[in-house]
């Protein structure tokens, strides 16, 4: 029989049982090494600054443009500008203008009720035609009463009837011709009628001024119109409203401190508030003389170099009066947006992008050209300056240039 194995020396010592780390710390420490990169990763997204988005523009070069001397905001006013009314109190029965509509001169906007009109001129033309039949009768009348008369002066002179008998044929006669002469004014005052008649049919009809555009349709078919108010609100008093496109020019309202630096026909650039990166070119065509006590301010007119169909009546302009042309070239000058300078610490300064960093450079400002401003010192021609997006930027902080 074979010998059994002695089992009892593979016993673990208690010892060693001892030193073996349990399975739960393994885990644990496991769990803490994977721990480690993930809060790493989440503590990097909670602290890396972030990259704000920004718009830039191009530093541009300054040619040698006129220098601002004034500043000024004020409206696009046509000269000539007309609320087409009637001459008369009627109904509409037909309305041709409507918003937007190009009309040239003499162009019918609108007809009025014109049968009370016709009905007039229908009884004077019967008058006329009634007085002028009895003209005819009377002038028959007149030429056998002269007749008449020529028989009895023969007879007078011969002694054959009285007196008295030629006497009454010689005012029959002159009453003849008093009666022609009547029926003649009458049928005058019946063509007057006529005419008048012809005139009032003639104000039935409502025609433009002047060339231009409708910017507003005043009546519709079917409302009276009249030349003054009345009706109690019901009756309108114009057909619509017609601007001569050609007219447009600016009015602005000048300080009367500074009326001194305006004069006519001098050169302005003007920005519509539409358009703010349109320069219009444009001149001074007259300072009103007179002055608005409550506003101190005087009017000052000026007309556009060239007009645009951009350019719309009641539009808001900015305008830069410019003064004399300088005699020495603009060497080193640079023109920016206003927008783009800001202030840190009462000291202009700009944030010129470069390698995508917000780099910040301060600068030594001059005149302002419109919207644009002389920059003397601190930019290059070229260069890319931030002119919007984020406010609160720092020299060397990330950013992106919004497209």
């Amino acid at each position: 029989m074979a010998e059994r194995p002695d089992l009892s020396a593979l016993k673990i010592d208690d010892r060693a049982r001892g030193s073996r780390p349990p399975r739960g710390a393994k885990r644990l420490v496991i769990a803490v090494l994977v721990a480690i990169p993930l809060l790493a990763l989440v503590l990097y997204g909670f602290l890396r600054e972030p990259t704000p988005d920004v718009q830039v523009a191009a530093v541009r070069a300054d040619k040698g443009g006129r220098p601002a001397l004034l500043n000024a905001s004020g409206y696009v006013t046509p000269r000539r500008r007309a609320t087409v009314a009637a001459k008369i109190t009627a109904r509409v029965n037909e309305m041709f203008a409507d918003e937007g509509m190009r009309v040239e001169a003499g162009q019918i906007l609108a007809r009025l009720d014109d049968s009370d009109a016709n009905v007039r001129l229908a009884s004077a033309v019967a008058d006329r035609d009634a007085i002028a039949a009895a003209l005819g009768d009377l002038r028959v009348n007149l030429a056998n009463a002269e007749r008449e008369l020529r028989r009895n002066e023969d007879l007078f002179k011969r002694g054959l009837i009285a007196e008295q008998q030629i006497d009454t044929t010689r005012t029959a006669v002159d009453s003849f011709k008093a009666r022609v002469t009547l029926a003649r004014e009458q049928i005058r005052a019946s063509d007057a009628r006529i005419e008048m008649a012809k005139q009032d049919i003639d104000n039935c009809v409502v025609r433009a001024p002047f060339s231009g555009i409708v910017v507003s349709k005043d009546a519709q078919r079917g409302e009276m119109v009249s030349p003054i108010s009345a009706g109690g609100g019901f009756t309108r008093t114009g057909i619509a409203t017609l601007v001569d496109m050609s007219s447009l020019e600016i009015e602005v309202d000048v300080n009367e401190s500074y009326i001194a630096r305006v004069r006519d026909g001098q050169p302005v650039t003007a920005v519509l508030d539409a358009y703010p990166d349109w320069q219009i070119p444009a001149k001074v065509r007259t300072v009103i003389p007179t002055a608005d006590r409550q506003k101190a301010t005087v009017k000052v007119r000026a007309t556009f170099d060239a007009l645009d169909p951009r350019i719309l009546p009641d539009m808001g302009v900015k305008v830069t009066f410019l003064g004399a042309a300088p005699t020495t070239p603009a060497a080193g000058r640079v023109l920016v947006p206003k927008g783009a300078i800001r202030d840190d610490g009462g000291k202009p300064i700009v944030f010129v992008v470069r390698d995508g960093r917000a780099e910040r450079r301060a600068i030594k400002p001059g005149d302002a050209r419109g919207n644009e401003i002389e920059v003397l010192a601190g930019l290059a021609d070229g260069e890319s300056i931030v002119v919007g997006g984020a406010k609160d930027l720092r020299d060397g902080q990330r950013v992106a240039v919004k497209r």
